[in-house]
């Protein structure tokens, strides 16, 4: 399968999970994290990782279409980045979310590096001869 069919479906599958996991911080998962001390801050890293699922699985989305037209490494090392990222980066605040392990976060920042590769080689692919 080439790259812009596999970055289209991942985006269309991340897109699609960070709807209903966004839906589900804030209906289902409110209710039964009221109680605990720390609430306030576990729907900010649930809100914080939805989101950033959002914008990136659109970037990905981006990635693909240009893929289709022009296939080339600053783009696949983009699409990489941006998958990657989505699930280290939403992923773990996700963990740290629903465990209250906050040791999970130590994967936050790797995810958050994965974005800026996503983002750094998208610069790459639009500047390249």
């Amino acid at each position: 399968m080439s790259a812009d069919r596999i970055f289209l479906a991942l985006s269309g599958a991340f897109g699609f999970l960070g709807v209903a996991l966004g839906a589900f911080g804030a209906h289902g998962l409110r209710a039964r994290l009221e109680a605990l001390p720390d609430f306030a801050r576990r729907m900010e890293w649930w809100e914080t990782a939805a989101r950033y699922q959002l914008v990136h699985a659109l970037a990905l989305g981006l990635v693909a279409l240009w893929c289709a037209r022009a296939q080339s490494l600053p783009l696949k090392v983009s699409g990489g980045g941006f998958a990657v990222g989505i699930l280290l980066f939403s992923g773990s605040l996700y963990a740290m979310t629903l465990t209250g392990v906050r040791g999970v976060g130590a994967i936050t920042p790797f995810g958050g590096v994965a974005f800026l590769v996503g983002w750094a080689s998208m610069i790459w692919a639009a500047l390249r001869p």
